[in-house]
């Protein structure tokens, strides 16, 4: 009987040893930006754009937490439009190393350049820009939203999967628009089909009256085609396109079939009770920057958790080991690629109502895993941060 009883009582002192309390304070910093004017205000940005989803992914850090004894905080930090970011990464990294960011490119990797921030974890949940995957990236910044390619590979994966080779193209002049333009660009070449005629959209007309007249003049050179793809990332003209082309083809990219990281048609895999909550505490649909910052937030509980640890280093390591895997409600388990730091997932293609399908599309293989056929793969990166 005394055996027994010594032998529980060194079973409670192990378990409260193994409980032992861990802190893990998080920071969520916002650069603020003045966003370019566009024809339409039916999609303002929400004041809590990104911010909410992490708040989403503290609260169920704790859940789990709660059980294991480890504390998990997120202060928030928003810098005006022309304030010092640096000085407030600076501040905030003097209190964390566990840094969920929503900022412009150049601040991202200047923030990821601190000496302050050398051993830190920084989470780029706002930027889907290549080069910040490529020649740009940093060994310390990783990325929970996806990158240009990899949404830009879905929707040709669909449109090859469809037998729509032939595509046309119009891209606006913002930075956005260019980029993921390139990316269409690539990835067309990548799946085998071709662009066969491009236009950039350079109209300051007011299209909620011009359309139906400016519209199928604009598009009458573009000539045949399967496919008018579409990269305004601002949602700026795209919406004007559509019903009004010359010739009656479907649209996608960033109007009508749309590769994206998240939306409301997202209700598989669990998706439902994820949205749910999200609504509940937000009093909106979550979008893809909630989606991104809330998978950073879980990607450091996950590893606190599996870890039983808030060491940096060893997070890291274990972030980017093949033991890593997150819950995402897509349908897979979600990953680290060793090679720049981007989160592997399955990218949504959606409209308006309905979810169209999910990339990766059946019958796209890859040897390690089909989520790399999305984005840049090894043998093509150009990071060199990660070697």
């Amino acid at each position: 009987m005394r055996s027994l009883i010594s032998f529980l009582a060194g079973f409670v002192l192990l378990s409260q040893a193994a409980m032992a309390e861990i802190a893990v304070p998080m920071v969520y910093l916002k650069q603020q930006v003045d966003l370019p004017p566009t024809l339409s205000n039916l999609d303002p940005v929400p004041d809590d754009l990104g911010e909410s989803g992490a708040r989403l992914g503290l609260a169920d850090n704790l859940t789990t937490g709660g059980f294991l004894g480890h504390q998990y905080s997120l202060e928030t930090v928003y810098v005006p439009v022309g304030g010092d970011v640096l000085a407030a990464a600076r501040e905030a990294l003097a209190r964390s190393s566990f840094l969920v960011l929503d900022a412009p490119d150049v601040v991202l990797t200047a923030i990821a350049d601190l000496p302050e921030a050398k051993t830190a974890l920084l989470f780029n949940a706002s930027s889907a820009s290549n080069v910040l995957r490529g020649e740009a990236c940093r060994a310390n910044l990783f990325h929970t939203l996806p990158s240009y390619q990899m949404r830009s590979d879905a929707l040709m994966q669909f449109a090859r999967a469809r037998r729509w080779d032939s595509l046309a193209l119009i891209a606006g002049a913002h930075s956005g628009d260019k980029a993921f333009a390139e990316a269409l660009r690539k990835s067309a070449v990548k799946f085998g089909l071709d662009i066969d005629a491009e236009k950039t959209w350079l109209f300051d007309a007011d299209m909620r009256r011009n359309a139906a007249q400016e519209v199928p003049l604009f598009t009458q050179d573009l000539g045949d085609y399967d496919l008018l793809l579409i990269a305004d990332e601002l949602h700026d003209f795209g919406r004007y396109v559509a019903y009004n082309t010359w010739r009656p083809r479907p649209i996608a990219g960033s109007e009508g079939l749309r590769p994206v990281t998240w939306a409301p048609v997202v209700e598989q895999w669990g998706a439902a009770q994820l949205q749910s909550r999200f609504r509940k505490q937000a009093d909106r649909p979550m979008q893809s920057r909630d989606y991104a910052a809330w998978a950073a937030v879980r990607v450091i509980g996950e590893a606190v958790t599996r870890t039983n640890g808030a060491e940096p280093e060893a997070l890291r390591a274990f972030i980017l080991s093949d033991q890593f895997e997150l819950a995402g409600f897509k349908g897979r388990p979600l990953s680290f690629r060793t090679w720049n730091g981007q989160l592997r997932q399955p990218i949504p293609l959606v409209t308006e109502r309905a979810l169209a399908a999910q990339a990766p599309l059946e019958g796209y293989l890859h040897e390690h895993n089909e989520l790399d056929t999305l984005g840049i793969d090894k043998p093509e990166s150009a990071c060199r941060a990660f070697q």
